[in-house]
């Protein structure tokens, strides 16, 4: 079974980051305001991108990176920055 991290935009142009299984049930979820507390605070407007993984112990490693990027590596990330997304990558292995 696939494992995803998601990033999310939400309100006032913040960059949400999640794990789930099923993405849009997850994304369904945070719109209803039962996700996250940030999304509760900062509703979602839409997915900005998605990584597929092979276990929930990579994804979660993954989403952990993420969140310690700065502001300007996400949007770099989000707009498809393929050396920051294949060092995130790679550094899952390490």
């Amino acid at each position: 079974m696939p494992h995803f991290v998601y990033m999310l935009r939400c309100a006032g142009n913040r960059i949400y980051t999640g794990y789930a299984v099923d993405v849009e049930a997850r994304f369904e979820q945070h719109k209803s305001g039962k996700g996250a507390k940030f999304t509760r605070a900062f509703p979602p407007e839409c997915v900005l991108k998605t990584f597929e993984l092979g276990t929930r112990e990579e994804a979660l490693r993954l989403e952990a990176r993420i969140k310690k990027l700065e502001r300007s590596q996400k949007e770099q990330l989000v707009a498809g920055d393929e050396a920051l997304t294949a060092a995130l990558l790679e550094s899952l292995s390490a």
